[in-house]
């Protein structure tokens, strides 16, 4: 039997934010075990954690969709360094570095404790570039059943990359982001013709932005919130010239259309006009702990 903990993550209220699955002492897993046991919690994504290649280092992660493995991704990151940190439970505030080696390669992580409130951030491993492919904006709106897609003059879908890739589409407002949901045989061309399996949908509001991010052929219909898209989203803030020199706070929120807020700060490093970091931050909260078997 493994043992396991399930975390709802980029929130700090229980039941809300993006569930994980995080199994650990998975080092004897094979990849076929860690599929079937991500397939059987069958959430967005299931963390397996394992003994670091370099000591020096905290653990080493693997990281699953119900469907298949990816390289990298946000909430995963997130809730399993505050599980990992020991800062969970009540006391002084305090700090901790941890560095996951996951198959993008290596996260570092800082975590916060400041009163009852458990943070952590990490940097991307991969700073966003722009990906091959492309995506017409009527098929994207006739994809997401919208009358239209853009946002203050910018029409354009675009595909970004950093690790996994994401379709970027901008929306008009509020109840345009609610109206949309994948519409085949429209949402199968889109994805073909972009090269990707995921749309991450946003408009901006007074705070920052809301976004929903669709992803049906990954076996995720709809994400509550995608630590790594948001990550991503910072090429296309940096591309339109939305963030300038220095450091930029971006506010995001995702799954509210969903009854799962999620919380997510994105902060954007630019130095001599090139995007040179990104940063991720989030909370998350404990939710159930058990014991699975492993796979025959």
């Amino acid at each position: 039997m493994l043992r396991f903990e399930t975390w709802d993550v980029f929130t700090e209220t229980p039941f809300s934010g993006n569930p994980l699955a995080i199994v650990h002492d998975a080092g004897g897993l094979s990849t076929a075990h860690m599929q079937i046991l991500a397939r059987e919690f069958n959430l967005s994504e299931t963390i397996f954690v394992m003994p670091p290649r370099d000591p020096a280092h905290t653990a080493r992660v693997r990281i699953f969709f119900p469907t298949a493995e990816i390289p990298f991704a946000g909430h995963p990151t997130i809730g399993c360094a505050i599980c990992l940190s020991g800062l969970v439970e009540p006391g002084p505030d305090a700090e901790k570095h941890l560095v996951l080696e996951e198959e993008a390669g290596l996260v570092p992580v800082h975590v916060t404790r400041k009163g009852n409130r458990v943070r952590a951030e990490f940097t991307a491993p991969v700073t966003p570039f722009a990906a091959p492919g492309e995506a017409d904006p009527a098929l994207a709106a006739a994809a997401l059943g919208v009358a239209q897609i853009g946002t203050e003059g910018h029409i354009a879908p675009a595909i970004w990359q950093g690790g996994p890739r994401f379709l970027y589409v901008p929306l008009p407002d509020l109840p345009t982001l609610a109206k949309a949901r994948p519409m085949e045989p429209q949402w199968s061309q889109l994805m073909d013709a972009a090269g990707v399996d995921s749309a991450w949908c946003y408009v901006k509001t007074d705070t920052g932005y809301r976004s929903r991010m669709f992803s049906p052929t990954a076996g995720i219909p709809e994400d509550p919130a995608t630590g790594s898209a948001s990550a991503i989203f910072a090429a296309e803030l940096h591309a339109r010239g939305l963030v300038g020199e220095g450091e930029t706070p971006v506010a995001l929120e995702q799954g509210v259309e969903m009854g799962r807020p999620s919380a997510i700060g994105l902060t954007v490093v630019v130095e001599g006009g090139a995007l040179k970091a990104v940063r991720v931050a989030g909370s998350a909260v404990a939710i159930s702990a058990g014991s699975v078997s492993i796979p025959a």
